[in-house]
């Protein structure tokens, strides 16, 4: 069947009626505005085509960027408008790390977060240093559904240190972050991304995903101070400088976290509007070893253990001892050296990769494309996650060489990142044919459910029902990548990659045409 294309908001009908009457004749508006013809299955792609040739004739999206791409299983091309046009993908990049991950790794792998300790125990006492070994979990001392609760780890360490003998330690507790070598931040993220919650950083051992939780509030008039205060996780070598003030109605929030790994000092910047009402601000805290060391340290003098200090570990493998000043207490010990007591392990890499895509977690995404990384190529450096994933998807039949894309991180955050609709198609159709597809496609989500309730809103529930994706967005940028059932027993899957940048108007409008674009390719299905 063949639809006729309807739109979803009254705003976006009205934009929508001017771009039609505004059209030039059909076969002529594309080549008009020297833009790429979109080409199709015959029959099928009409309405698509003619939908497409309206929405770039004028308005907000004829000056946007939009390429579109839908493939059959078996590689027949269903349209291609600008499919080869390298694009901004924002999460779009996530499809990538999740798929890769569980293929390479399997659906089944886990992260394992460890403790051991240096010296000797003698009469009760460990004399020498207790060490959080991080393994890279993610999940660890998270608030998610998936995650061992907090107070369900401390307690399990807490048995195992006393089943090792230990009453006390004349020593320090270490939060040892060495599984991941090299920078926390992502080098390709801007500065002002670094200090949020989706901008975090991390390596080998984090804690509440390296968020820090700040409950903010608007002055009493415009001028005043923010009302700051930070509730989880106290970290109290923090010194904090809340140089932000109340902005004039409708200002909206624009505070941003300032901090770096460097020191224990951040700042917290712009304003925040005086009808706001009072929010949880998350941001990142760039001490999440030391933060796990803290916060086990707590809990053991809760139980009548004490200990003599906490301590970390800096990206040359020395112990830093002070936070006000890092004076160094010498290298760490060679894990291998270490008496192993204790071993924690993560949720499974698929239960791990579902949040990442469901959520859009740009911290999980990160940890997956590193942790790949570091079991293909030893290391976890984002030169090295470049190697380890351009092997993995020559690995699965995709040649990087080939679509010459450009990509620095797991999780799109990157701006600089570039990928075209022809990649995510080619990559999505080499996915189907792997053994982890079923637990793949089951990270994605649908429309009406979840994260995309409001998604194709207007459309029957049986379509919806066939549609799996993953969206990317940023200012501008509006992605959706993803398969289509066959909508009869003997049809075949559609991949198809949807996207926009560069695009100035209304938000809904921008989504708007997308979903409808994406629903018109479930229905040439």
């Amino acid at each position: 069947m063949i639809r006729t294309p309807h739109i979803l908001s009254f705003a976006a009908r009205a934009c929508l009626a001017l771009f039609f009457l505004l059209t030039p004749p059909a076969g002529n508006a594309l080549h008009a505005q020297g833009a790429k013809k979109a080409t199709s299955a015959p029959d099928k792609g009409s309405a698509l085509n003619k939908y497409i040739q309206g929405i770039t004739a004028s308005g907000p999206m004829r000056s946007a960027l939009l390429g579109v791409m839908a493939k059959t299983e078996s590689g027949k091309t269903l349209v291609n408008y600008n499919g080869e046009r390298k694009l901004t993908p924002a999460s779009n990049t996530k499809l990538l790390s999740t798929g890769l991950a569980l293929n390479e790794l399997g659906a089944d792998y886990t992260f394992k977060t460890r403790l051991g300790y240096s010296g000797a125990v003698e009469d009760g006492t460990l004399f020498g240093d207790l060490y959080i070994i991080g393994g890279a979990d993610p999940t660890l001392f998270s608030d998610d559904s998936i995650a061992i609760p907090q107070n369900v780890v401390l307690s399990r360490w807490l048995q195992d240190i006393r089943k090792a003998g230990i009453n006390q330690i004349y020593g320090r507790i270490i939060g040892d972050g060495r599984f991941f070598e090299g920078a926390e931040d992502n080098p390709e993220w801007t500065y002002e991304d670094l200090g949020t919650y989706y901008g975090t950083g991390g390596n080998g051992l984090s804690f509440y995903r390296n968020v820090l939780d700040i409950q903010v509030a608007p002055g009493e008039h415009v001028g005043d101070s923010v009302k700051c205060e930070v509730t989880h996780p106290i970290v109290p070598w923090m010194r904090y400088d809340f140089n932000c003030k109340t902005g004039k109605e409708g200002t909206g929030d624009e505070l941003y976290l300032y901090n770096t790994p460097l020191a224990p000092v951040a700042q917290m910047r712009g304003t925040f509007a005086i009808d706001r009402r009072p929010k949880k601000e998350e941001c990142a805290n760039e001490f999440g070893a030391l933060t796990c060391a803290h916060y086990l340290r707590e809990y053991l003098e809760e139980n009548g253990i004490t200990v003599s200090g906490i301590a970390d570990t800096d990206l040359d493998g020395r112990i830093r001892l002070d936070p006000a000043t890092w004076e160094s207490a010498g290298m760490a010990e060679d894990i291998n050296d270490l008496k192993i007591i204790s071993t924690i392990s993560s949720p499974s890499l698929f239960r791990i990769c579902r949040i990442t895509n469901y959520r859009s977690d740009n911290f999980y995404a990160e940890y997956l494309l590193r942790i790949l990384s570091k079991e293909m190529t030893g290391s976890a450096l984002y030169d090295s996650c470049t190697v380890a994933r351009n092997k993995a998807l020559r690995n699965i039949g995709i040649d990087p060489d080939y679509y010459r894309v450009r990509i620095h991180d797991g999780s799109g955050l990157a701006r600089s990142n570039a990928i075209s609709p022809e990649f995510f198609c080619d990559y999505l159709r080499a996915m189907k044919k792997t053994k982890v597809f079923p637990s793949f496609i089951g990270t994605m989500g649908q429309p009406g459910r979840q994260k995309y309730t409001s998604r194709l809103s207007k459309e029957p529930q049986e379509l919806k029902d066939r549609i799996h994706m993953k969206s990317g967005s940023m200012g501008g940028v509006l992605c959706f990548s993803g398969y289509v059932d066959p909508s009869t027993p003997d049809g075949e899957m559609t991949m198809f990659s949807v996207m926009t940048n560069a695009y100035v108007g209304p938000g809904t409008l921008q989504s708007t045409v997308v979903e409808e674009i994406i629903a018109l390719i479930a229905e040439m299905n």
